[in-house]
């Protein structure tokens, strides 16, 4: 064999090859966007659905432009979620962040409790003075300190009487008066 026709043979069965390359990348990009869809129907996070939904216009042939203006996310986010998506499957579009630690360990928040339960009239104030001095812990919400009052079985709500400044007996006068005076069943 000549070496035109070895080299001509070659390219053919590197076509050939590259052919079915792209033939069983196309058929694995079926199948994966199938699995995307499968998991965008039945995941309720929106921050997976956006990354599979991301990863999905991407296997369909959009451009990284088009989803980056589709989505509203940055072109940097959709390439590692594609990154994610190639090494890890659907298991890594889960968040990896795992939060803020709490400000109190769970037994200082239940020596906070049984401390709270020893009265049962507080202030905020008493409580927000505790746990900076005991604790060095400031709450930037309020809503951190109605918590704690909450857990303790603490009503942080103010009560009132109902109509603390009614006269009881002017209230009966009235009732009376207003019974005698208008009974009016039909519209003037």
């Amino acid at each position: 064999m000549s070496e035109k026709a070895a080299r001509i043979n070659r390219l053919f069965v590197g076509r050939c090859a590259m052919e079915t390359s792209i033939i069983s990348t196309a058929s694995d990009k079926t199948v994966q966007i199938e699995e995307l869809k499968a998991f965008i129907r039945k995941q309720r996070d929106g921050r997976e659905v956006k990354k599979a939904l991301a990863v999905k216009l991407l296997y369909q042939g959009y451009q990284y432009v088009s989803v980056v203006s589709i989505l509203d996310v940055s072109l940097g986010a959709i390439h590692e979620w594609k990154q994610l998506y190639e090494a890890s499957g659907v298991a890594g579009f889960q968040p990896n962040h795992q939060g803020s630690k709490g400000y109190l360990s769970e037994s200082q928040k239940a020596a906070v409790l049984g401390w709270l339960k020893q009265k049962d009239i507080w202030t905020l104030g008493e409580l927000e003075y505790h746990l900076a001095s005991e604790y060095e812990v400031t709450y930037a919400s309020k809503q951190s300190y109605y918590d704690l009052f909450e857990a303790a079985a603490i009503s942080w709500k103010k009560t009132s009487k109902v109509n603390p400044k009614g006269d009881a007996e002017v209230v009966s006068a009235k009732k009376q008066l207003s019974k005698a005076a208008w009974h009016a069943t039909t519209r003037r």
